[in-house]
């Protein structure tokens, strides 16, 4: 017995040991992370910025300290992170140039694509130079590189240029084989986000809507290329019918797609050439995660506030946990504006919005908020790539609105979903329900049975209510009447450069170009920006991972893709806000 005791407290004090060794190694890992965010990188003379385009691209990233300390590469990519980028590149003048490296990259939507294009044009005027090297070219990624000075493709490589094309869901049918139907009350012929859940194809007012939009982006992105690699539209227009996605490499040279074939190991040499050192020297490379505690311009003057407001509208917090994505939480936005206003050292907002909306409550909720903001400081909107049906609500009484050219927005107008799952409940499960009520009403709502005709009346009143209200905010944000609006309304989707004659914006323009307009309404002289909510500290962001994150999530979005979203959303149907002011579900353009 007393060797039994000897080897279990032997074992139960070596177990002790060895949590309290990882706990110090832990600790360490964690202290060292911590320093390391805090490190400034110092920019060797002679440098040059690696710009990888590879991964999904979203408004912001994600702090991810697990991945990090796990020795994990996070393909999360942040708009703000990487225009930051680009513009420390640009003033710090030991970086010589960019080189861009093309791989498997998905941009959230046309407007960030041609913001950070933008940004890379801005570059340029510095008298640097762009080299753009893939072993193959996606659209997108071909549309970004094409600023470059240079553009080099491996010789066996290919250049997928072809045109877009949209594939909206429709799951109608699925929710029927679980005995699913969905009972739709809208305003606006054109409010097709419903469609999804109720209709089996497009109807002629959405079809209508996604031609022009769609055709407006493929204009934009023809008129940019066309400058940048001195080819005609109408040739790249050809060249798209042609599908040269499958030509031969060296047509491409000839086509003037790229500049030339080379190998990695080629375009090093080309870059060394660019930077006049010797082929036996090293390149010295700054990474995008480098490049952000690389030094910027000094914070001088007053400050101007640009507070992210990304992903679905949603009521409170609960809600958006749900669906394991970032969203725009209306209860806390709202708190955050109250902050800002009160906050003497900010001087004025810009409201950097990129939603195709939500919640038709919480998007009101926070339209007061930015309501109340406006009393005390302008507040300027910077849509980003999508400013729909809730996005636009909250943006609307804005002082001053900017928007990029693809920016998809408008969508004015409501709807209300009600799930109907009696027939799952009754004929697939086989439940059966009574009812016993006080009032005529009393069982409004039951999952017993679909709402009767005069529920749906009552709901369809509901609904108009709403929609009136919404246009009625946009009027008096817009300066319009009434019937201007509803001219322009009826959850009609427009692009940003459509939507600047109808006067839904103010101007097409950057973030830069909002911030530069806040400070002028505010008459500042000197300004520096600050970035809110602010970023989660690296001990935050670690617990988030911990806590939010589901392996199982993360796992189904890698193995099915682009039809992860439509399983999602049936999902999650019955846990989203009724009554919704938000465009198309999900549009996916290739």
């Amino acid at each position: 017995m007393k060797q039994f005791l000897k080897y279990v407290m032997a074992t139960v004090t070596g177990i002790i040991l060895v949590m309290i060794v990882v706990g110090i190694l832990g600790a360490i890992s964690l202290v060292g992370l911590a320093a390391s965010s805090a490190a400034t990188t110092n920019v060797e003379e002679n440098s040059v910025f690696t710009l990888s385009l590879s991964g999904q691209l979203d408004e912001r990233s994600a702090s991810n300290p697990l991945a990090e300390l796990t020795g994990q590469v996070s393909e999360g990519l942040g708009l703000d992170n990487m225009l930051n980028a680009i513009k420390k590149a640009k003033e710090n003048e030991n970086i010589k140039g960019i080189y861009i490296e093309a791989g498997i990259f998905s941009s959230d939507s046309p407007a960030s694509s041609h913001a950070i294009r933008e940004a890379l044009l801005d570059f340029k005027k510095s008298g640097k130079w762009i080299v753009a090297y893939a072993d193959s070219y996606t659209q997108t990624t071909y549309y970004i590189c094409s600023v470059a000075d240079k553009l080099y493709l491996n010789p066996e490589g290919m250049v997928d240029w072809h045109g877009l094309a949209a594939n909206p869901y429709f799951v109608k049918d699925l929710l029927a084989k679980f005995g699913v139907k969905v009972q739709l009350c809208k305003v606006g012929k054109y409010k097709s986000a419903p469609e999804m859940m109720t209709a089996d194809g497009m109807s002629e007012p959405n079809r209508e809507q996604v031609t022009a939009y769609m055709n407006g982006i493929w204009k934009v992105m023809l008129s940019d290329v066309s400058k940048s690699r001195k080819i005609s539209a109408d040739s790249l227009n050809a060249y798209a019918d042609r599908f040269v996605t499958l030509a031969d490499q060296k047509e491409l040279v000839k086509m003037k797609l790229v500049d030339k074939l080379l190998y990695t190991d080629e375009v090093k040499g080309e870059i060394k050439k660019m930077l006049k050192i010797d082929a036996d020297e090293d390149i010295k490379q700054l990474t995008m995660g480098e490049m952000e505690n690389v030094k910027g311009q000094k914070e001088e003057g007053d400050k101007v506030a640009v507070y992210y407001a990304y992903g679905e509208i949603v009521d409170s917090e609960t809600g958006s946990k749900v669906q394991q994505e970032h969203n725009i939480v209306a209860n806390t936005v709202c708190k955050d504006l109250e902050r800002l206003m009160k906050d003497d050292d900010v001087k004025a907002v810009v409201l950097r919005v990129n939603s195709p909306g939500g919640s038709a409550y919480a998007s009101e909720q926070i339209w007061r908020s930015v309501t109340q903001l406006k009393t005390k400081k302008p507040v300027v909107v910077s849509m980003g790539g999508y400013a729909a049906s809730g996005g636009y609500y909250i943006s609307c009484n804005a002082n001053y609105i900017y928007s990029e050219p693809t920016t998809i927005t408008g969508s004015i107008g409501i709807f209300g979903m009600f799930p109907d799952f009696s027939g799952l409940l009754t004929d697939k499960l086989g439940v059966k329900f009574d009812e016993v009520k006080t009032n005529k009403h009393a069982a409004f709502g039951t999952i017993a049975r679909p709402f009767n005709a005069e529920e749906m009346e009552l709901l369809g009143q509901y609904i108009d209510r709403g929609y009136q209200l919404f246009r009625q905010r946009v009027a008096d944000g817009r300066k319009l009447k009434v019937e201007q609006v509803e001219e322009i309304a009826q959850g009609r989707v427009w692009l940003g450069n459509d939507a600047l004659p109808i006067k839904l914006v103010d101007a097409i323009g950057s973030l830069d170009d909002a911030v530069k307009k806040a400070a002028e309404l505010a008459k500042l002289k000197e300004y520096h920006t600050a970035s809110y909510p602010a970023e989660s500290s690296w001990l935050d962001a670690l617990l988030d991972n911990v806590t939010k994150k589901s392996y199982l999530d993360e796992q189904m979005r890698e193995t099915l893709g682009e039809y992860y979203e439509p399983l999602r959303l049936v999902k999650s149907m019955n846990q989203q806000s009724a009554i919704q002011a938000r465009m198309p579900y999900y549009l996916i353009i290739k």
